[in-house]
């Protein structure tokens, strides 16, 4: 069987490129995969956190997973620090990862910018926390955006090393799931740029928290040309904000950019913008409202976090501990 594992941090709201870009996709893999899906709290403690905050965004990310589809009974949802097994696999991956893997993760270069040297070893080391991740349910297949294509590379040659080095076929040489239009949502203000949660301009981004009046007004405002709309996809080359309005909409009504521009190329971003607000409300409207009828019984949403962790324990402990007898450790 094949197997899919993805995790997503409680750092803010989700936003439509989390959802769009992976979460709505999540959903549609429950058909052909056995699948983990988990909150990768840990993760987020590679960046301050405000312990209360921390908490009320793994309830409301949760939430948020729930209510775009993600089944509990048929695929594992669970938070990450629930299962001891991805830290200890990773302390055991650390000890055969090389500094020199770790230094080109383009990533903490960004993150860590001129400040490399204050940045805590956490930042730098979470690639091998993320590849234990992957690795401690022998997954076969991660869903991954073109931003995180290296760490995965480098969870192939953790897998590899470890094989290599213990004279075994054990980790499978996962595989990535890349997937169409929409799998890279730009921000409002700036379409070279990623929709990020982190954005100081709540404008920036559509939250799936957001209400319909509140969407159409993101929308109104955000950034375009004085063009009107081609009607053929080449017309998009040099339209970076365009081109990300055309490939919401499309992701959204699932279509194609070429089916959008034979509808409304020529026309203006204010007839466009408000077709596409409808249709951002009513794909929308009925998550929102069922993060909401979630979030009213927070004790529910953690007694599933932890059926879920439950299940994904058992499975970890079973790789931990062949892990631990290849690698010459006692057992208890």
């Amino acid at each position: 069987m094949k197997r899919i594992f993805s995790g997503i941090q409680p750092t803010h709201t989700m936003t439509l490129g989390n959802y769009l870009g992976a979460v709505r996709n999540w959903a549609d893999l429950q058909k052909d995969f056995e699948c983990l899906y988990c909150v990768v709290d840990l993760h987020a403690l590679t960046i301050p956190q405000d312990p209360e905050i921390l908490r009320r965004n793994t309830r409301e990310l949760t939430a948020a997973l729930l209510a775009a589809g993600i089944d509990p009974e048929g695929s594992i949802l669970f938070a990450q620090s629930h299962v001891p097994g991805h830290s200890e696999l990773a302390w055991l991956f650390g000890c055969l990862t090389p500094m020199g893997w770790l230094s080109r993760m383009t990533q903490f270069k960004d993150k860590a910018g001129k400040h490399r040297d204050q940045a805590m070893s956490g930042l730098f080391t979470y690639p091998v926390l993320m590849a234990a991740d992957i690795l401690v349910y022998r997954a076969t297949h991660v869903p991954v955006g073109e931003d995180q294509k290296q760490h995965l590379e480098l969870t192939r040659e953790i897998a590899g090393s470890f094989n290599h080095r213990y004279g075994v076929e054990y980790f499978p040489l996962v595989e990535p799931q890349i997937f169409g239009a929409a799998t890279r949502v730009m921000s409002l203000r700036d379409g070279t740029k990623k929709m990020s949660k982190s954005d100081s301009s709540d404008f920036s981004r559509i939250n799936m928290t957001d209400d319909a009046d509140l969407i159409a007004q993101k929308f109104r405002k955000a950034k375009t040309d004085p063009e009107p709309l081609p009607s053929a996809i080449e017309g998009l080359a040099d339209r970076p904000e365009a081109r990300n309005l055309v490939n919401i909409y499309a992701a959204l009504a699932r279509t194609t950019p070429e089916a959008v521009l034979a509808t409304y190329g020529g026309k203006t971003f204010s007839t466009f913008k408000a077709a596409l607000t409808d249709v951002a409300v009513a794909a929308l409207s009925p998550v929102a409202d069922e993060m909401n009828r979630l979030l009213a019984d927070p004790a529910e949403i953690d007694a599933l976090l932890r059926r879920g962790a439950e299940r994904a324990g058992a499975m970890a402990a079973v790789t931990v501990g062949e892990v631990r007898d290849l690698m010459g450790l006692l057992r208890v």
